[in-house]
């Protein structure tokens, strides 16, 4: 069971040097380094490591305020290793998810969080009741006044939400854009990712989970090239490719109900594909060189 290690310090001035041997210590193949706030929740060394740990992995802390702040933050980065079929470990916490006291330990956590979070919504309500019983308005004062560091926070706080919802379906996008972009053009990929998610996907959505992981070095740069110009043919022959390459347990039958699904019409330009047109589709590839 592959353990990676994830070490952070606050300032540049604090050292990383214990953890480092304490990680290495346990086991640890490999470390990720920080320097970054543990209230900052868009940490780039962090958010490399979930988007890269695989089934099977451990992430391994020394401690737990090295990982998060807040209870909160903690149970949601553990939620996206579960996700991922990853276990998560902490050196000096009963916590280890790979072990029946550690799980037990973190569903304990995870009661007391929601209870906080019922504790919260209900002082909210009252809160908000008592306002508008003294004819308060409610939202946020610094935000109505315009205060810059105020919209810099919410605007944090979205990008976050927005980073989890793409860390989410990463798995059926991300491998797909990895693969075929530049080589396809945005509009056939975004129905291949359509396709295989079986959820919507437009060009535009595509395009900016794209961007927000080259921001933060998850992507090379070079997917948001231009793609080249190509004919009619050899766009299907791609498309055709690269559903065999994402999948290749897909049979025949399920390539062809795919580019139904997609709306793709045949080269004789019919709506019904079978199997045989497929086939000799991936033949015509082959002799061509196409993906």
């Amino acid at each position: 069971m592959p353990l990676i290690g994830y070490a952070r310090v606050s300032t540049l001035e604090q050292t990383l040097d214990p953890q480092l041997v304490e990680l290495r210590q346990a086991g640890c193949a490999f470390i990720h380094e920080e320097h970054a706030s543990g209230a900052d929740r868009t940490r780039p060394a962090l958010a490399r490591l979930l988007a890269q740990i695989r089934s099977g992995d451990t992430l391994v802390v020394v401690r737990l305020d090295r990982l998060a702040r807040s209870l909160a933050h903690l149970l949601q980065v553990i939620e996206t290793l579960e996700a991922r079929g990853a276990h998560f470990r902490s050196l000096g916490d009963p916590i280890d998810t790979a072990t029946p006291q550690g799980r037990f330990s973190l569903q304990v956590m995870g009661a007391v969080a929601e209870l906080e979070r019922a504790l919260i919504r209900e002082r909210t309500k009252a809160g908000l009741r008592s306002a508008r019983a003294q004819g308060r308005v409610g939202g946020n004062p610094a935000l109505r006044a315009g205060d810059r560091e105020a919209i810099r926070k919410l605007r944090m706080a979205r990008d976050e939400t927005y980073f989890r919802k793409l860390e989410a379906s990463a798995d059926d996008w991300l491998p797909l854009v990895r693969r075929h972009r530049p080589g396809m053009a945005w509009d056939d990929l975004a129905r291949l990712v359509q396709a295989r998610s079986g959820q919507a996907w437009s060009v535009e959505k595509l395009k900016r989970a794209a961007k927000r992981y080259v921001r933060d070095g998850l992507l090379p740069d070079t997917v948001l090239e231009r793609a080249p110009r190509r004919d009619a043919d050899d766009r299907l022959l791609a498309i055709v490719v690269g559903m065999r390459l994402a999948d290749p347990g897909l049979t025949l039958a399920g390539i062809a109900e795919r580019l139904e699904q997609m709306r793709e019409r045949t080269p004789r330009g019919s709506t019904k594909w079978y199997p045989s047109s497929v086939r000799a589709l991936l033949r015509r590839a082959a002799k061509k060189g196409v993906g």
